[in-house]
């Protein structure tokens, strides 16, 4: 692991804010880190109100998505709410679907099949709404790039409203509205909503008309949380007190549906971290496994019992997308070590029987092997389909355009990008690829990076600085888990290997006359940096480990050297 520690900011501006919030300076200077250099910013971090959310009228087009749906529910039209099947898109449809249910009867769902209609706005779908006679369709975490089927659903008298906040390209559809605060005409004054946040922008919108205040509409928020984790979205700005809020719902009082997801989770209360990793897997997994109106259904049941019965079937699909990534994952080990191509820049794999709902997941799992940008293929009709991914700092997106001669669609972001090609190109590709990481990476990103906040004393971790540091939370891009650095330390001689395999450290970590438990995961092989009472350095987290009722803090170990 490559360590860096973050610059130290200005030592005046610490000080400044130190002694207008009375905290410690290194509470301060996490702070600072996070962009929060006054008492104001420090009160709306650590206060977030919904009060702070900005006028949904401020994003572009809002007025006329607004009045068009006004119309259509004056006029008794019948509505498509349409969504791509991740969690963002099939939350954000089980948001704008039940808030429009509780005004009209003539509300219905569409999510496309991931394998026969693929990402995003279909023929098929804009089919079945002309055949059903649907005269609107809001769009949500898909349709800014849909151009020809906008067209396409005009032609055919179906008026379109897109929430999306994926980049738009050079021309926008000609929708009756395009919410998207990434427009470059839009003074939206936060970028950074995912595609249910947008939507819930749109609901606030339609319910201000009522006299509703945004706090009627909490009840969705949980939904929108949901969306902000597995999104990877900052959770910054607005998006925190959606997350903060939302939370509350989860804790609370949330839905049905996730409160089905939840009930084997037993913890007093769940994170932003439990619900990327408990609830998210299992609504991905249905589009992955099955359809994504599994987890429409699942996420708009009102009757618990109901919610409960779809709960054990989507958690059946999480079971076998589980059983089969780790499956690929071993089989794409093997030949990356068959193919001696260990010493590679790249990893790029195929065989034609892969799972094409989980090869994104395969990419990055053997990032976790092999630390270099990753492609996973799979047979996708008489094409090849592959879901790349990459290492931080690198941009597989401008790789994969370099490559766009042996290549027939490809598109994404900086760090996942999806990809078609012929057959007979593939072998082509994989070294056109291979060249051009050659070429551009620099390699110091091939070592993974720890990015440390700060380093402070053993005598630094108190009850009082673990609750000031636990209030950061909801955790995420842009605002993460404080991780901080201690020198001169040594085990009491007890540290040992724990876990299945030893895979896992637990030690006692001792400084003067501070002493504290520590428990790495995945990192057992590094117990002879520290047996004999060596001195050593150690990268952490800090939590509260709950053992027969007793709570205590303890490090949560990242790296030592």
């Amino acid at each position: 692991m490559r360590w860096t520690l973050k610059p130290k900011p200005v030592s005046k501006t610490v000080e400044a804010l130190q002694k207008a919030l009375q905290v410690e300076r290194s509470v301060a200077t996490l702070l600072i880190q996070r962009g929060i250099d006054t008492y104001d910013a420090a009160k709306t971090f650590f206060r977030p109100s919904l009060e702070d959310l900005h006028d949904p009228f401020l994003m572009k087009d809002m007025d006329v998505a607004v009045a068009r749906i006004e119309k259509a529910l004056a006029n008794d039209e019948n509505i498509l709410v349409f969504g791509d099947y991740d969690v963002d898109g099939t939350t954000s449809v089980a948001l704008m679907s039940s808030y429009l249910k509780t005004k009209s009867e003539r509300i219905a769902t569409y999510i496309p099949d991931r394998y026969d209609e693929g990402y995003g706005v279909s023929f098929k779908g804009i089919d079945f709404a002309q055949d059903n006679e649907f005269t609107l369709i809001i769009a949500l975490d898909c349709g800014v790039k849909a151009i020809d089927k906008v067209a396409y659903a005009a032609e055919k008298g179906i008026d379109f409203i897109i929430c999306d906040h994926h980049r738009p390209g050079k021309e926008l559809p000609k929708a009756i509205a395009v919410l998207d605060p990434k427009r470059d005409d839009c003074e939206y004054p936060y970028k950074e909503l995912c595609g249910c946040g947008v939507g819930f922008k749109l609901i606030q919108a339609l319910a201000s008309k009522d006299d509703q205040p945004v706090e009627a509409l909490a009840e969705y928020l949980d939904l929108v949380a949901t969306a902000i984790g597995a999104d990877i979205v900052p959770i910054t700005g607005e998006n925190r007190a959606l997350a903060y809020f939302g939370l509350k719902v989860i804790n609370t009082n949330p839905r049905p549906g996730i409160k089905a997801l939840i009930s084997e989770v037993k913890k007093e209360e769940l994170t932003i971290t439990d619900v990327v990793f408990v609830v998210a897997p299992r609504i991905n997994a249905a589009g992955r496994m099955k359809h994504g109106n599994y987890a429409v259904t699942l996420l708009t049941e009102t009757d618990e019992f109901l919610a409960e019965t779809y709960a054990k079937e989507i958690n059946a699909f999480n079971l076998d997308r589980r059983e089969t990534d780790q499956r690929i994952t071993q089989e794409a080990l093997i030949q990356i070590e068959e193919n001696k191509e260990e010493d590679r820049l790249t990893s790029v794999v195929y065989h034609e029987s892969w799972h094409k709902g989980v090869i994104g997941i395969v990419a990055s799992r053997l990032i976790e092997t092999y630390y270099r940008p990753t492609l996973v293929f799979t047979k996708s009709g008489d094409k090849l389909a592959a879901s790349a991914r990459s290492v931080k700092g690198f941009d597989v997106y401008n790789a994969l355009e370099a490559c766009s001669e042996h290549i027939e669609q490809f598109g994404g972001h900086k760090y996942a990008a999806g990809l078609t090609l012929r057959p007979e190109n593939y072998e082509a590709f994989k070294q056109a690829f291979e060249e051009e990481v050659c070429k551009t990476i620099d390699r110091s990103l091939l070592t993974p990076e720890i990015n440390i906040d700060e380093q402070i004393e053993l005598s630094d971790i108190t009850p009082k600085f673990f609750r000031i540091i636990s209030q950061f939370a909801p955790f995420g891009p842009g605002n993460m888990t404080p991780i901080f650095m201690t020198e001169n330390l040594k085990d009491t001689g007890y540290g040992k290997c724990v876990g299945e395999d030893d895979k896992h450290l637990r030690l006692t970590a001792i400084q003067g006359r501070q002493k504290i438990v520590g428990i790495g995961f995945n990192i057992g092989n590094k117990l002879k940096l520290i047996q004999n009472k060596k001195p050593f350095k150690a990268v952490y987290s800090i939590d509260e480990n709950h053992w027969k009722g007793h709570v205590s803090l303890q490090l949560k170990l990242r790296d030592i050297k």
